[in-house]
């Protein structure tokens, strides 16, 4: 191993390896490539490595740094007990990384229908075996704590520890059990947000209107349709998440400034496409998505259009957003693949593993009652229920989470 000096603070060393696209098939010879990024303090390369799985999915890894204020506090933390391998998940990142669709709708939706949280863990599989590695502890994020579900599911004998964040999957559950569960929360959330700006239900139901007749538009030109803009509910999910809205909704809707911050706060951008495109199967657990989250729409959420929805993808954004309007025919075919399924509740059930989750009581996106019956699956786990944080805690918290979960999984503390 050689270790780069060249980010003040920290050693760091790349990974790259040639694996299977598709390890289910011996025949299919295609390859990508999956990088991953290796740090550690000056003083700790001698430490046990801890895998790191972002959340998603179709985002990559965070690039460290020990100077950037928005530095997660999490990193930090994890350093003081391991080296990190940073993971850029397969179609992420520098892991041959999914932008374009490329061929025709139905190779690129069977190309995509690869980059799950199966194959995530093969690919963390092969890495570890390049690093001669024996056990590793891994940190799962929102979907990278599916990812390690799934991980524990499969490969509980190469785990040494598994820390969830925001992260324990419902195990059994149809993609609309979930979705149905998150409308509950978001419906809450709303009510919660308007009870403390009163004055913003009404102002959300005009911009509502505007944009029912095509009225709202980003600075790119996109028109945001009404579904689009209902999706800022997603922001009440992390810390700050409602004031973010809030000072958004003071601006004119015609002015520059409002433009501009509703396009970054919108979820589902181009930058990351396959956050949109693949975002339901994550949830499928073997099943067919088939837009859950449209056809679970609550009639109440149908007649307001001031009750906020959250991580809910409408295949009307796939018409309406200029940047996801290419994905269209290939988000449909995903969204009718039949997917299989990722946990075995027997494995999961003697699975040996310390394992410690932050379960965030009001989650936007990951269901507390679900996380909690995976919760009593794993014979080794020490869930943490908090209303402290949001889905953001892991890194909200600086590092007390991560901390925590550590000291859970170790036996240091009970809850």
């Amino acid at each position: 191993m050689t270790w780069n000096r060249n980010i003040p603070g920290l050693l760091t060393d790349d990974v790259r390896l040639r694996v299977p696209l598709n390890r289910s098939n011996p025949d299919d010879l295609r390859t990508i490539e999956v990088y991953a990024r290796l740090v550690a303090t000056p003083n700790g390369t001698d430490k046990p490595y801890l895998v790191f799985l972002q959340g998603g999915p179709g985002c990559e890894s965070p690039r460290p740094t020990l100077r950037d204020p928005g530095f997660p506090g999490w990193l930090s933390r994890a350093l003081e007990d391991y080296q990190l391998v940073l993971l850029d998940q397969r179609g992420t990142g520098l892991s041959s990384p999914v932008s374009e669709p490329v061929g025709d709708a139905p190779s690129q939706a069977e190309y995509l229908t690869h980059l799950r949280a199966d194959e995530i863990v093969e690919d963390c599989e092969d890495i570890r075996r390049h690093l001669g590695i024996q056990k590793w502890a891994a940190l799962g994020q929102s979907f990278g704590g599916f990812t390690l579900l799934r991980y524990l599911s499969t490969y509980p004998e190469s785990l040494s520890a598994g820390y969830f964040t925001g992260g324990l999957s419902a195990v059994g559950r149809s993609a609309d059990d979930i979705y149905a569960a998150c409308y509950e929360q978001l419906r809450a959330k709303s009510l919660e947000y308007y009870k403390r700006f009163p004055g913003d239900r009404v102002r959300f139901a005009e911009l509502a209107a505007l944009a029912k007749k095509g009225e709202i538009a980003t600075p790119s030109g996109d028109v945001v349709c009404p579904s689009r803009l209902r999706s800022l509910g997603h922001v009440l999910g992390a810390s700050g998440g409602a004031e973010k809205l809030h000072y958004l909704l003071e601006y004119p809707h015609t002015s520059r400034a409002f433009r501009h911050d509703l396009a970054e706060l919108l979820p589902y951008d181009g930058r990351n496409p396959l956050y949109a495109v693949i975002h339901e199967s994550s949830y499928a657990d073997g099943v067919v998505t088939d837009w859950s989250a449209a056809r679970t729409l609550p009639d109440d959420f149908r007649e307001d259009p001031t009750l906020l929805t959250g991580e809910h993808v409408m295949p009307e954004w796939f018409d309406t957003d200029q940047e996801l309007r290419p994905w269209k025919e290939v988000a449909d075919l995903i969204a009718n693949h039949p997917w299989p399924k990722l946990y075995d509740p027997d494995v999961l059930r003697t699975a040996e593993v310390p394992c410690a989750a932050a379960v965030y009581h009001d989650d936007a996106y990951v269901p507390r009652k679900f996380s909690l019956e995976t919760a009593a699956l794993l014979p080794q786990m020490h869930a943490w229920v908090t209303t402290e944080y949001e889905h953001n805690g892991s890194n909200a918290s600086g590092g007390a989470v991560l901390d925590r979960l550590i000291k859970l999984a170790k036996g240091e503390i009970v809850r």
